[in-house]
């Protein structure tokens, strides 16, 4: 299949998961996973009307974007590094990995540096998995406290990888974990803008979608 026919079929699987939860499809976005992607297939991609694009490496994303349309979004969607901060900060639409007070402080202190606010998304740990980066959830009041009283940062949500498991539906207590951790947080913190909700990958984005997702990142399903 074409990228243009995955994109298609993707679009229409999101749409069917958003009726069954009475939702619009319109309210949810896609970001295309181009990690480890050529740039003849993100630029196939953009024809066919895919801006969004999530990278995790920070080396790869500046050299694609050196490459293709300024036109395109950007997302920085695996985990940052402090070190690699200097080239993600400002060079991208959203963070999706921020998971502690010393990342928080990096990227702040370069938005500062920039004169920019940098949009970013704290990336919980909701699975509890050892080897998962991200925040306890015991953790995420503290850090979103900090992260509020940064100039240099703007909190926007939640993201979250749910565990890999053989049957989708068991990725569900995860997503609507995050779902009430996030509605949890938004009655406590009502100055925060926690309106995203990252989270649903190929593997399980129609069950993500049901649970309230409103960012999906996907790869394989597009470039495969």
């Amino acid at each position: 299949m074409s990228i243009a026919s995955n994109l298609r079929a993707v679009k229409v699987r999101i749409a069917e998961a958003a009726a069954r939860s009475g939702r619009d499809p319109k309210d949810i976005s896609l970001v295309a996973v181009s990690k480890g992607r050529s740039i003849d297939l993100i630029k196939e991609a953009a024809e066919n009307g895919q801006l969004a694009f999530g990278e995790n490496r920070a080396q790869e994303l500046r050299e694609k974007q050196g490459l293709l349309s300024a036109d395109l979004e950007w997302h920085f969607v695996g985990h940052l590094q402090r070190n690699k901060v200097n080239m993600v900060v400002g060079k991208v639409k959203l963070i999706h990995s921020l998971d502690s007070e010393k990342l928080a402080e990096a990227v702040d202190r370069r938005a500062r540096a920039l004169g920019i606010v940098q949009e970013v998304l704290l990336q919980v740990n909701i699975s509890e998995e050892e080897t998962k980066h991200g925040v306890d959830r015991e953790e995420i009041e503290g850090l979103l406290e900090k992260a509020l009283a940064m100039d240099g940062l703007i909190i926007r949500g939640l993201m979250t990888i749910a565990p890999l498991v053989d049957d989708e539906e068991e990725a569900r207590p995860y997503f609507r974990k995050l779902r009430e951790l996030r509605d949890m947080l938004a009655e406590n913190y009502p100055q925060a803008d926690l309106n995203i909700l990252s989270m649903g990958m190929t593997q399980d984005f129609e069950i993500a979608v049901e649970e309230g997702a409103n960012m999906l990142r996907i790869g394989t399903a597009i470039f495969a």
